[in-house]
């Protein structure tokens, strides 16, 4: 195959007039053998590499804790469909031994249904938003499976996974033991910060102990502010993490996500959907988490109490929306939405850019930054 007259987006993040050449499934520097290929007129597109959402839920009425193949396989699906064709979903809040069975449901699932399939997005990982999180600052999870963070239990659920979990996130504040868990734990998963309280001091010494990650920043965690920096604070002071931002025009608003990005720098941040069930449905209740949530549009909330509750919006549109509605250069959201997160899962060397020797994964948009092409695996679906 063969995609011409397109914009190409290369590793030094600029767009070029060129041409994208695959073969056997990868991007190659040109097509070699005497063989016809196919030729695609890309009309002017933009070529990007398929987006990597590292954090989200759902979409299409499944939840990826619903612990099903199923489930898994559908969600895979229709991210593909929209040109996000790698995905490490996360979990939610539940019973250690439910939790259990989801990741191993989900090992099974990459081991077979999910290998090689040009349909679907590839399972690059999961991303343990929960349980070992706070009370205070709880969203959308459920406070009755909360526990503080354990290395044994940790353990059974990389093992349950098969080391298909890559982030596994944390309250700080709930455990004097904290440090000490993420030193011991930080070689074989990366500790992220989520659902916590915690102030800049206590983040910064996780920080410094080797937690690398901050989950949807600003979003259940302390306000930053100019006394109490908090969480957002000590990711500001530490070089090495990585942050999500979730730019579905309803989580932050566009001025902080511009302020961020001035602050720590493109480099690390990494642009999320948090996506639920409710993505690619119509408006009404669904359940995130054993909990009912109320859609309409693409905001999500707990019944309960009105707290926002993930979004309603899948990567693609949190990066046009991150683009037209807050101002952020288009090869820089690509460099967050596909390049970074690629990186953040150890991935970069078969995901994230146009590159010779990479996954053909390629994304054809046109000056408005509709969809026009997805290619996944050299196969155009």
């Amino acid at each position: 195959m063969v995609i011409k007259n397109v914009k190409v987006y290369t590793e030094e993040k600029t767009f070029q007039e060129g041409e994208i050449a695959i073969q056997n499934g990868r991007f190659v520097k040109a097509l070699l053998g005497d063989a016809e290929e196919e030729i695609i007129d890309g009309q002017g597109c933009y070529a990007i590499p398929g987006l990597i959402d590292l954090h989200f839920h759902g979409c299409k009425g499944y939840d990826l804790c619903d612990g099903t193949k199923e489930a898994v396989a559908e969600i895979a699906k229709y991210e593909a469909s929209v040109g996000v064709t790698g995905i490490c979903p996360a979990t939610m809040t539940l019973p250690v031994e439910e939790l259990k069975q989801i990741l191993s449901t989900a090992a099974s699932y990459k081991k077979t249904e999910g290998k090689d399939n040009p349909l679907c997005a590839d399972l690059l990982g999961i991303n343990m938003e929960g349980p070992f999180i706070s009370i205070e600052k709880k969203g959308a999870q459920d406070q009755r499976n909360i526990i503080s963070c354990n290395e044994e239990i940790c353990q059974e659920f990389l093992d349950a996974s098969q080391g298909l979990v890559k982030f596994v996130g944390i309250a700080p504040e709930r455990n004097q033991d904290a440090v000490s868990f993420i030193q011991n734990m930080k070689h074989k998963v990366n500790i992220s910060l989520a659902h916590t309280n915690a102030d800049y001091d206590t983040a910064k010494a996780a920080f410094d102990a080797g937690a690398d990650h901050a989950v949807h920043l600003y979003n259940a965690m302390p306000p930053f502010t100019h006394r109490e920096p908090g969480v957002v604070g000590a990711v500001a002071d530490s070089p090495h993490v990585n942050a999500e931002l979730i730019c579905d025009g309803v989580h932050i608003h566009p001025s902080v996500v511009r302020a961020t990005f001035r602050m720590m720098g493109k480099e690390r941040m990494i642009l999320i959907s948090d996506s639920i069930r409710a993505t690619g449905m119509p408006d009404g209740r669904y359940l995130l988490g054993g909990l009912e949530v109320e859609v309409e549009g693409n905001r999500a909330v707990l019944v309960s109490n009105g707290a926002l509750a993930g979004s309603a919006t899948n990567l693609m549109d949190c990066m046009r929306i991150a683009v037209k509605e807050m101002g952020i250069p288009l090869e820089t959201a690509v460099e967050c939405a596909a390049m970074n997160p690629a990186k953040a899962l150890g991935e970069f060397e078969n995901y994230g850019s146009i590159a010779p020797g990479k996954k053909a994964n390629v994304v054809l948009l046109n000056k408005n930054l509709e969809l026009k092409m997805v290619v996944k695996d050299g196969v155009k679906i």
